[in-house]
């Protein structure tokens, strides 16, 4: 395994040229091969998972999910705070930012981006919580595309560009992660659920977060710095990934929706009017039918 790692790492000094000395030796991040292992175990759950599940009852999960739910709201409530202290502390440019010149804010940031990167290994948990209820219908093309390939993205962020322009689309999705997760622990409460009105508009929330990621990414390549332009352009391909991915998703959720709701509301007024002008024979048929039995 240790000759393995050296070798993988080998690849990715020519590939990518020296490590980010700061991050040397922390957790997860020393060798590739942890984060590729948990990557390939949470693809073989999402496949043999609702497998498994297929003859079984669901699980309630719903104690746990308020946990764990609370946990990663105020996770990422811990993140955003960080994260926008730390840019201005380090007199952070929005336009570009190199990834040495914030001076202590920098160790600020990559500690918290740290956090961000280890975040998405938990919210692998997203998927199994699914399996377990029986909720395949969640388990989505975008759904598992986003969770495996965040964990990977970020190993890589960490270890070569783990501050200065970075920060910028981990701090948009904390903040969203705030809404998200916060929705969703209040909705594995069944009393709640009438009063949850805003899953529609995080959804909205994150297109918006993708495109002002792309708006920001798109400043440092148009004003250059010393951050690498690599990383901005490959940035810049993935947000038009989960761009395309997301907005399918909200035209199959929400516009699909809408639009079957008004036709099954016309065909309702439909059905509501021709009941209410067969009612008097409906009428008519009961009161004969009770003379019969009176007779």
């Amino acid at each position: 395994m240790e000759h393995m790692d050296k070798t993988i790492n080998s690849y990715f000094d020519v590939w990518l040229g020296p490590r980010d000395p700061r991050v040397k030796g922390w957790l997860l991040l020393e060798n590739y091969t942890p984060t590729f292992i948990f990557s390939v175990l949470y693809l073989l759950i999402v496949w043999l998972g609702p497998k498994y599940m297929r003859n079984k009852q669901p699980f309630s999960c719903r104690g746990i999910l308020v946990v764990y739910n609370l946990g990663l709201t105020l996770l990422s409530l811990y993140m955003f705070y960080e994260l926008v202290t730390g840019v201005l502390e380090g007199g952070y440019n929005f336009f570009c930012q190199d990834t040495h010149s914030g001076g202590e804010a920098d160790m600020k940031i990559i500690r918290v981006l740290w956090w961000y990167y280890f975040s998405k290994l938990i919210e692998f948990m997203d998927t199994f919580f699914f399996i377990l209820r029986k909720n395949n219908h969640q388990i989505t093309v975008l759904h598992v595309y986003h969770h495996a390939t965040m964990l990977n993205i970020w190993w890589f962020v960490m270890n070569w560009v783990p501050c200065g322009h970075s920060y910028f689309g981990a701090t948009l999705n904390s903040f969203i992660h705030v809404l998200m997760y916060s929705y969703y622990g209040l909705s594995a409460v069944p009393a709640m659920r009438p009063y949850l009105w805003w899953k529609k508009y995080i959804t909205q929330g994150q297109l918006i977060q993708f495109v002002l990621t792309i708006f920001q990414t798109s400043c440092g390549v148009v004003w250059p710095c010393a951050f690498p332009q690599g990383w901005l352009y490959f940035q810049i391909s993935y947000m038009i990934s989960l761009i395309i991915l997301f907005t399918n998703f909200y035209i199959q959720t929400y516009n699909k929706k809408a639009s079957s709701r008004r036709k099954e509301y016309q065909n309702g007024s439909t059905a509501i009017a021709n009941g209410y002008t067969n009612s008097f024979s409906s009428l008519e048929n009961n009161v004969k039918q009770r003379k019969q039995r009176k007779d």
